[in-house]
Protein backbone atom coordinates (compact mmCIF):
# COMPACT_ATOMS: atom_id res chain seq x y z
CA UNK A 1 0.00 0.00 0.00
CA UNK A 2 1.07 3.47 -0.84
CA UNK A 3 -0.49 6.67 1.67
CA UNK A 4 -0.01 9.87 0.10
CA UNK A 5 0.23 13.08 2.40
CA UNK A 6 -0.82 16.02 0.22
CA UNK A 7 1.13 19.33 1.70
CA UNK A 8 1.31 23.22 1.06
CA UNK A 9 3.11 25.29 3.20
CA UNK A 10 3.27 22.80 6.27
CA UNK A 11 6.77 22.73 7.24
CA UNK A 12 5.58 22.58 11.20
CA UNK A 13 3.60 20.03 11.48
CA UNK A 14 5.11 17.77 8.54
CA UNK A 15 8.33 16.03 10.30
CA UNK A 16 5.81 14.79 13.30
CA UNK A 17 2.76 13.34 11.33
CA UNK A 18 5.00 11.58 9.30
CA UNK A 19 7.34 10.29 12.22
CA UNK A 20 4.16 9.05 13.92
CA UNK A 21 2.68 7.33 10.96
CA UNK A 22 5.78 5.97 10.09
CA UNK A 23 5.96 4.36 13.45
CA UNK A 24 2.34 2.89 12.96
CA UNK A 25 3.44 1.35 9.95
CA UNK A 26 6.36 0.06 11.32
CA UNK A 27 5.41 -1.70 14.45
CA UNK A 28 1.26 -2.46 14.39
CA UNK A 29 0.30 -2.39 10.54
CA UNK A 30 0.57 -5.85 9.18
CA UNK A 31 0.90 -4.99 5.21
CA UNK A 32 4.16 -3.65 3.00
CA UNK A 33 3.28 0.17 3.27
CA UNK A 34 5.42 3.21 2.62
CA UNK A 35 4.61 6.93 2.52
CA UNK A 36 4.91 9.05 -0.22
CA UNK A 37 4.71 12.99 0.85
CA UNK A 38 3.44 15.58 -2.17
CA UNK A 39 4.41 18.78 -2.10
CA UNK A 40 2.30 21.05 -4.50
CA UNK A 41 3.26 24.38 -4.53
CA UNK A 42 4.85 25.17 -1.41
CA UNK A 43 6.60 28.04 -0.70
CA UNK A 44 7.94 27.51 2.88
CA UNK A 45 10.58 25.09 3.75
CA UNK A 46 7.93 22.13 3.47
CA UNK A 47 10.21 20.69 0.53
CA UNK A 48 13.07 20.76 2.82
CA UNK A 49 11.62 19.11 5.89
CA UNK A 50 10.14 16.39 2.77
CA UNK A 51 13.74 15.85 1.74
CA UNK A 52 15.03 15.07 5.33
CA UNK A 53 12.10 12.92 6.05
CA UNK A 54 12.63 11.11 2.79
CA UNK A 55 16.41 10.64 3.93
CA UNK A 56 15.77 9.83 7.50
CA UNK A 57 12.92 7.27 7.57
CA UNK A 58 12.72 4.38 5.35
CA UNK A 59 9.07 3.69 3.91
CA UNK A 60 8.98 7.43 2.94
CA UNK A 61 9.58 9.14 -0.11
CA UNK A 62 8.94 12.93 -1.44
CA UNK A 63 7.50 14.14 -4.89
CA UNK A 64 7.54 17.29 -5.43
CA UNK A 65 4.80 19.58 -7.85
CA UNK A 66 5.33 23.09 -8.57
CA UNK A 67 1.22 23.60 -9.05
CA UNK A 68 -0.54 23.58 -5.62
CA UNK A 69 -3.56 21.23 -5.58
CA UNK A 70 -4.54 18.29 -3.18
CA UNK A 71 -6.46 16.76 -6.59
CA UNK A 72 -3.07 17.46 -8.98
CA UNK A 73 -0.89 15.71 -6.06
CA UNK A 74 -2.98 12.76 -5.75
CA UNK A 75 -3.28 12.24 -8.89
CA UNK A 76 0.32 12.51 -9.92
CA UNK A 77 1.32 10.10 -7.12
CA UNK A 78 -1.24 7.87 -7.87
CA UNK A 79 -1.03 7.35 -11.27
CA UNK A 80 2.94 6.71 -10.92
CA UNK A 81 2.56 4.19 -8.02
CA UNK A 82 3.33 0.33 -8.39
CA UNK A 83 1.43 -0.64 -5.18
CA UNK A 84 -1.82 -2.72 -5.09
CA UNK A 85 -3.73 -0.22 -2.61
CA UNK A 86 -3.77 3.24 -2.56
CA UNK A 87 -4.75 5.92 -0.02
CA UNK A 88 -4.28 9.43 1.17
CA UNK A 89 -4.54 10.71 4.92
CA UNK A 90 -4.50 14.76 5.66
CA UNK A 91 -1.24 15.86 7.39
CA UNK A 92 -2.92 16.94 11.27
CA UNK A 93 -3.71 12.97 11.17
CA UNK A 94 -6.94 13.78 12.61
CA UNK A 95 -8.35 10.58 12.27
CA UNK A 96 -7.10 7.85 14.63
CA UNK A 97 -4.42 5.49 12.95
CA UNK A 98 -6.49 2.52 14.12
CA UNK A 99 -9.12 3.10 11.86
CA UNK A 100 -6.34 2.26 8.59
CA UNK A 101 -6.45 -1.55 9.28
CA UNK A 102 -10.20 -1.28 8.68
CA UNK A 103 -9.93 1.03 5.94
CA UNK A 104 -7.62 -1.07 3.59
CA UNK A 105 -8.51 -4.40 5.04
CA UNK A 106 -11.91 -5.17 2.52
CA UNK A 107 -9.57 -3.79 0.19
CA UNK A 108 -6.67 -6.18 -0.20
CA UNK A 109 -9.50 -9.00 0.51
CA UNK A 110 -10.93 -8.06 -2.74
CA UNK A 111 -14.42 -7.03 -1.19
CA UNK A 112 -14.53 -3.58 -1.67
CA UNK A 113 -12.90 -1.25 -4.15
CA UNK A 114 -13.04 1.97 -2.28
CA UNK A 115 -13.05 2.55 0.95
CA UNK A 116 -13.96 6.32 3.08
CA UNK A 117 -13.72 7.46 7.16
CA UNK A 118 -16.90 8.68 7.62
CA UNK A 119 -17.59 10.61 10.71
CA UNK A 120 -21.57 11.19 9.91
CA UNK A 121 -22.09 7.12 10.41
CA UNK A 122 -23.07 5.71 13.64
CA UNK A 123 -20.16 4.56 15.97
CA UNK A 124 -18.10 7.67 14.82
CA UNK A 125 -16.61 9.53 17.20
CA UNK A 126 -15.99 13.12 16.40
CA UNK A 127 -14.46 16.03 18.44
CA UNK A 128 -15.25 19.43 16.55
CA UNK A 129 -16.62 22.95 16.78
CA UNK A 130 -19.76 23.47 15.79
CA UNK A 131 -18.85 25.66 12.78
CA UNK A 132 -16.92 23.02 10.95
CA UNK A 133 -19.82 20.76 11.90
CA UNK A 134 -22.74 22.34 10.92
CA UNK A 135 -20.50 23.19 7.27
CA UNK A 136 -20.34 19.09 6.56
CA UNK A 137 -23.07 18.67 7.48
CA UNK A 138 -24.91 20.74 5.26
CA UNK A 139 -22.02 20.19 2.26
CA UNK A 140 -23.27 16.00 2.70
CA UNK A 141 -26.89 17.11 2.58
CA UNK A 142 -26.29 18.99 -0.57
CA UNK A 143 -24.40 16.63 -1.97
CA UNK A 144 -27.17 14.21 -1.76
CA UNK A 145 -29.62 16.26 -3.05
CA UNK A 146 -27.94 17.22 -6.09
CA UNK A 147 -26.48 14.25 -6.96
CA UNK A 148 -27.94 11.13 -5.44
CA UNK A 149 -24.78 9.78 -3.65
CA UNK A 150 -25.05 7.29 -1.29
CA UNK A 151 -22.05 7.49 0.22
CA UNK A 152 -22.27 9.26 3.72
CA UNK A 153 -19.04 11.56 4.39
CA UNK A 154 -17.29 12.67 0.89
CA UNK A 155 -14.93 15.30 2.87
CA UNK A 156 -13.22 13.41 5.66
CA UNK A 157 -9.56 13.10 4.22
CA UNK A 158 -8.81 9.44 4.97
CA UNK A 159 -9.56 7.25 1.41
CA UNK A 160 -8.23 4.20 -0.04
CA UNK A 161 -8.82 2.50 -3.30
CA UNK A 162 -7.65 -0.63 -5.31
CA UNK A 163 -4.86 0.70 -7.92
CA UNK A 164 -6.87 -1.08 -10.48
CA UNK A 165 -10.19 0.49 -9.96
CA UNK A 166 -8.33 3.85 -9.33
CA UNK A 167 -6.41 4.20 -13.14
CA UNK A 168 -9.85 4.26 -14.99
CA UNK A 169 -11.39 6.98 -12.54
CA UNK A 170 -7.92 8.88 -12.86
CA UNK A 171 -8.66 8.78 -16.52
CA UNK A 172 -12.08 10.58 -16.20
CA UNK A 173 -11.42 12.53 -12.60
CA UNK A 174 -10.82 16.20 -13.58
CA UNK A 175 -10.50 18.53 -10.41
CA UNK A 176 -7.34 19.58 -9.20
CA UNK A 177 -8.07 20.99 -5.81
CA UNK A 178 -10.59 19.97 -3.04
CA UNK A 179 -12.89 18.52 -5.10
CA UNK A 180 -11.06 15.65 -6.43
CA UNK A 181 -11.63 13.04 -4.15
CA UNK A 182 -15.36 13.79 -4.11
CA UNK A 183 -15.53 13.48 -7.58
CA UNK A 184 -13.80 10.09 -7.70
CA UNK A 185 -16.44 9.07 -5.11
CA UNK A 186 -19.18 9.89 -7.12
CA UNK A 187 -17.82 8.51 -10.59
CA UNK A 188 -16.97 5.14 -8.61
CA UNK A 189 -20.49 5.04 -7.69
CA UNK A 190 -21.96 5.54 -10.40
CA UNK A 191 -19.81 3.37 -12.12
CA UNK A 192 -21.14 0.39 -9.56
CA UNK A 193 -17.91 0.04 -7.69
CA UNK A 194 -18.61 -1.04 -4.05
CA UNK A 195 -17.50 1.78 -1.68
CA UNK A 196 -16.82 0.66 2.03
CA UNK A 197 -17.38 3.07 4.96
CA UNK A 198 -15.61 3.23 8.30
CA UNK A 199 -16.90 4.65 11.22
CA UNK A 200 -13.45 6.72 12.57
CA UNK A 201 -12.76 8.60 15.62
CA UNK A 202 -11.84 12.53 14.22
CA UNK A 203 -10.27 15.31 16.17
CA UNK A 204 -10.34 18.41 14.38
CA UNK A 205 -7.34 20.73 13.62
CA UNK A 206 -7.72 23.93 15.45
CA UNK A 207 -5.14 25.28 13.08
CA UNK A 208 -6.98 24.09 9.70
CA UNK A 209 -6.09 26.79 6.81
CA UNK A 210 -8.78 25.65 4.62
CA UNK A 211 -10.04 28.73 2.88
CA UNK A 212 -13.68 27.75 3.32
CA UNK A 213 -15.36 30.02 0.68
CA UNK A 214 -13.09 29.72 -1.43
CA UNK A 215 -13.19 25.72 -1.26
CA UNK A 216 -17.08 25.85 -0.61
CA UNK A 217 -17.41 27.76 -4.55
CA UNK A 218 -15.14 25.51 -6.16
CA UNK A 219 -17.50 22.39 -4.58
CA UNK A 220 -20.19 23.85 -6.11
CA UNK A 221 -19.09 24.67 -9.55
CA UNK A 222 -17.65 21.11 -9.32
CA UNK A 223 -21.68 19.75 -8.32
CA UNK A 224 -22.57 21.70 -11.09
CA UNK A 225 -20.18 20.27 -13.46
CA UNK A 226 -21.27 16.44 -12.62
CA UNK A 227 -24.92 17.12 -13.57
CA UNK A 228 -26.58 18.71 -10.35
CA UNK A 229 -26.43 22.02 -12.27
CA UNK A 230 -29.02 23.43 -13.72
CA UNK A 231 -31.03 23.73 -10.70
CA UNK A 232 -29.00 24.35 -8.91
CA UNK A 233 -27.43 27.29 -10.58
CA UNK A 234 -31.21 28.72 -10.90
CA UNK A 235 -31.37 28.34 -7.04
CA UNK A 236 -28.32 29.72 -6.23
CA UNK A 237 -29.68 32.65 -8.47
CA UNK A 238 -32.68 33.60 -6.62
CA UNK A 239 -30.88 32.94 -3.68
CA UNK A 240 -28.52 35.68 -4.40
CA UNK A 241 -31.38 37.83 -5.36
CA UNK A 242 -33.23 37.41 -2.47
CA UNK A 243 -30.10 37.39 -0.01
CA UNK A 244 -29.87 41.29 -1.47
CA UNK A 245 -33.59 41.71 -0.57
CA UNK A 246 -32.87 40.15 2.70
CA UNK A 247 -30.17 42.54 3.56
CA UNK A 248 -31.69 45.84 2.38
CA UNK A 249 -35.10 45.01 4.07
CA UNK A 250 -32.92 43.86 7.02
CA UNK A 251 -30.70 47.71 6.64
CA UNK A 252 -34.29 50.00 6.52
CA UNK A 253 -35.81 48.40 9.08
CA UNK A 254 -33.00 48.13 11.37
CA UNK A 255 -33.36 51.75 12.24
CA UNK A 256 -37.16 51.60 13.82
CA UNK A 257 -36.16 47.90 15.42
CA UNK A 258 -34.02 45.70 17.15
CA UNK A 259 -31.93 43.53 14.92
CA UNK A 260 -33.42 40.49 15.94
CA UNK A 261 -37.15 41.55 14.73
CA UNK A 262 -35.45 43.04 11.69
CA UNK A 263 -33.94 40.34 10.81
CA UNK A 264 -37.19 37.96 11.65
CA UNK A 265 -39.50 40.15 9.54
CA UNK A 266 -36.81 40.71 6.84
CA UNK A 267 -36.49 36.64 6.36
CA UNK A 268 -40.01 36.18 6.35
CA UNK A 269 -40.69 38.33 3.49
CA UNK A 270 -38.10 37.25 1.60
CA UNK A 271 -38.71 33.52 2.39
CA UNK A 272 -42.25 33.91 1.13
CA UNK A 273 -40.71 35.25 -2.12
CA UNK A 274 -38.05 32.45 -2.34
CA UNK A 275 -40.52 29.84 -2.07
CA UNK A 276 -42.48 31.52 -4.86
CA UNK A 277 -40.12 31.88 -7.26
CA UNK A 278 -38.19 28.77 -6.92
CA UNK A 279 -41.66 26.44 -7.23
CA UNK A 280 -41.83 27.84 -10.51
CA UNK A 281 -38.59 28.90 -12.23
CA UNK A 282 -36.32 26.21 -10.20
CA UNK A 283 -38.40 23.52 -9.98
CA UNK A 284 -41.13 23.83 -12.85
CA UNK A 285 -43.89 23.78 -11.03
CA UNK A 286 -47.19 25.32 -12.34
CA UNK A 287 -50.69 26.33 -11.34
CA UNK A 288 -52.21 26.80 -7.70
CA UNK A 289 -52.53 23.06 -6.89
CA UNK A 290 -50.17 22.54 -3.60
CA UNK A 291 -49.23 26.02 -3.88
CA UNK A 292 -50.45 26.61 0.05
CA UNK A 293 -48.91 23.33 0.97
CA UNK A 294 -45.61 24.44 -0.77
CA UNK A 295 -45.80 27.80 1.17
CA UNK A 296 -46.36 25.86 3.86
CA UNK A 297 -43.45 23.67 4.05
CA UNK A 298 -41.09 26.71 2.97
CA UNK A 299 -41.98 28.08 6.03
CA UNK A 300 -40.78 25.15 8.07
CA UNK A 301 -37.29 25.88 5.94
CA UNK A 302 -37.65 29.41 6.95
CA UNK A 303 -37.67 28.73 10.69
CA UNK A 304 -34.28 26.82 9.74
CA UNK A 305 -32.76 29.93 8.15
CA UNK A 306 -34.15 32.19 11.20
CA UNK A 307 -32.61 29.98 13.56
CA UNK A 308 -29.46 30.22 11.94
CA UNK A 309 -29.54 34.19 11.81
CA UNK A 310 -30.87 34.72 14.89
CA UNK A 311 -28.02 32.62 16.29
CA UNK A 312 -25.55 34.45 14.36
CA UNK A 313 -26.84 37.50 15.60
CA UNK A 314 -26.91 36.38 19.15
CA UNK A 315 -23.21 35.22 19.29
CA UNK A 316 -21.63 38.58 17.52
CA UNK A 317 -23.85 40.60 19.65
CA UNK A 318 -22.59 38.52 22.96
CA UNK A 319 -19.25 39.02 21.59
CA UNK A 320 -19.64 43.12 21.03
CA UNK A 321 -22.38 45.31 23.21
CA UNK A 322 -23.00 47.55 20.12
CA UNK A 323 -21.72 45.97 16.74
CA UNK A 324 -21.61 48.01 13.63
CA UNK A 325 -24.06 47.57 10.92
CA UNK A 326 -21.51 46.12 8.96
CA UNK A 327 -20.70 43.27 11.35
CA UNK A 328 -24.19 42.19 11.44
CA UNK A 329 -24.36 42.69 7.70
CA UNK A 330 -21.39 40.10 7.50
CA UNK A 331 -22.80 37.77 10.38
CA UNK A 332 -25.94 37.39 8.35
CA UNK A 333 -24.42 36.71 5.09
CA UNK A 334 -22.45 34.03 6.12
CA UNK A 335 -25.36 32.20 7.92
CA UNK A 336 -28.07 32.89 5.10
CA UNK A 337 -25.49 31.14 3.08
CA UNK A 338 -25.56 28.22 5.32
CA UNK A 339 -29.16 28.52 5.19
CA UNK A 340 -29.25 28.78 1.65
CA UNK A 341 -27.81 25.39 1.80
CA UNK A 342 -30.07 23.72 4.03
CA UNK A 343 -33.47 25.27 2.22
CA UNK A 344 -32.38 23.91 -1.06
CA UNK A 345 -32.06 20.20 0.47
CA UNK A 346 -35.30 20.91 1.84
CA UNK A 347 -36.72 22.08 -1.37
CA UNK A 348 -35.84 19.20 -3.60
CA UNK A 349 -36.19 16.60 -1.41
CA UNK A 350 -38.94 17.39 0.73
CA UNK A 351 -40.75 20.55 -0.63
CA UNK A 352 -41.21 20.08 -4.18
CA UNK A 353 -40.32 16.77 -4.53
CA UNK A 354 -38.14 16.65 -7.73
CA UNK A 355 -39.05 14.43 -9.98
CA UNK A 356 -36.80 13.36 -12.14
CA UNK A 357 -33.39 11.16 -11.62
CA UNK A 358 -29.98 13.41 -12.78
CA UNK A 359 -28.50 13.10 -15.84
CA UNK A 360 -25.75 10.62 -15.25
CA UNK A 361 -22.21 11.23 -17.27
CA UNK A 362 -21.16 9.01 -20.04
CA UNK A 363 -19.57 5.45 -18.80
CA UNK A 364 -16.06 5.20 -17.78
CA UNK A 365 -13.53 4.83 -20.00
CA UNK A 366 -10.77 2.70 -20.03
CA UNK A 367 -7.52 3.85 -18.55
CA UNK A 368 -5.17 4.94 -20.91
CA UNK A 369 -2.22 2.59 -22.00
CA UNK A 370 0.92 3.20 -19.56
CA UNK A 371 1.27 5.35 -16.29
CA UNK A 372 1.86 8.93 -15.94
CA UNK A 373 4.85 10.30 -14.38
CA UNK A 374 4.43 12.97 -11.49
CA UNK A 375 5.25 16.58 -12.34
CA UNK A 376 8.89 17.86 -10.71
CA UNK A 377 11.28 15.41 -9.08
CA UNK A 378 10.60 12.37 -7.35
CA UNK A 379 13.24 10.73 -4.03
Amino acid sequence: MEIVVPVRNEEHDLGPSVRRLHDFLRTRFPFTARIAIADNGSTDATWVVALALADELDLVRAVRLDQPGRGRALRSVWSASDAEVLAYMDVDLSTDLNALLPLVAPLLSGHSDVAIGTRLAPGARVIRGPRREVISRCYNLLLHATLRVGFSDAQCGFKAIRADRARPLLAVTEDPGWFFDTEMLVRAERAGLRIHEVPVDWTDDADSRVDVVGTALADLRGIVRLGGGRELARFLGVGVACTVAYILIYLALRGAMPAQAANALSLLVTAVANTAVNRRFTFGVRGRRHAVRHQARGLLAFGAGLLLTSGALAALHAVSARPGRGAEVTALVGANLLATILRFVLYRSWVFRARTAPTRPAPLQPAPTGLAQPDGSAR
